[in-house]
C-alpha cells in the first residue's frame, strides 16, 4: 500500500492500538474504513425472496437477500431500492433501518431495511442465477451466518406491526 498523502511507501504499525499502514516517508497514517452495504428483505404471501448467489460471488450457490454496497455519496435508502432491481428487478420502497451488522475482523457493515409497496416480478439478475420464495420455517441453505438473524430482526419488527 502507498501513502494517500505523498505517495511514498508505507509499513504496518502499531498506532493507537491498532495496526495500521504508516508511510515511511510523511509518518500519514491510512485509516482502513469499513465497507457499507444495505440489504433488504422481501415478503410476499407470507414468503421470503432469496437469490441463489452465483459462482463469482462469496459464497456460490447458496441463497441469500438482494444486498450489495453503498457508492460513495450514495443515500443508503437509494442503494438498497437500487440494488433490489439490479439483483431481482423489482421496484421497492424501503421501511425503516432494521438491524446494523458487523462482525470482527469483517471488513463490512451491513444495513438492513425491510421492502415495502412492492411492484413488478423478480427475475435473476446481477449477482443471482436464481431466485425462489421460502417460508421463514423452511429457508435454504443460507449464504451468510447472519442471515437467519435477519430473518429473526425482520420478523420481530413485522411482528411488532400487526394491527390487534
Amino acid at each position: 500500500m502507498f501513502c494517500q498523502r505523498c505517495g511514498g511507501a508505507t509499513e504496518v504499525q502499531d498506532r493507537d492500538g491498532r495496526l495500521r499502514p504508516v508511510c515511511l516517508a510523511c509518518g500519514a497514517v491510512t485509516f482502513l474504513d469499513p465497507k457499507l452495504a444495505v440489504t433488504v428483505i422481501i415478503e410476499r404471501n407470507g414468503r421470503i425472496l432469496f437469490g441463489k448467489r452465483a459462482d463469482w460471488t462469496r459464497s456460490p450457490g447458496k441463497w441469500s437477500f438482494p444486498a450489495g454496497f453503498v457508492e460513495r455519496g450514495e443515500v443508503v435508502e437509494q442503494a438498497a431500492i437500487r440494488e433490489v432491481r439490479e439483483e431481482v428487478g423489482l421496484t421497492i420502497e424501503v421501511g425503516p433501518v432494521l438491524a446494523v451488522l458487523s462482525d470482527p475482523g469483517e471488513p463490512v457493515v451491513l444495513l438492513v431495511f425491510p421492502a415495502t409497496n412492492v411492484t413488478g416480478e423478480p427475475s435473476p439478475g446481477d449477482n443471482f442465477t436464481d431466485i425462489d420464495w421460502f417460508a421463514p420455517d423452511a429457508l435454504p441453505q443460507l449464504a451468510f451466518e447472519h442471515d437467519p438473524d435477519i430473518v429473526r430482526i425482520w420478523q420481530d419488527w413485522r411482528g411488532s406491526r400487526a394491527i390487534p
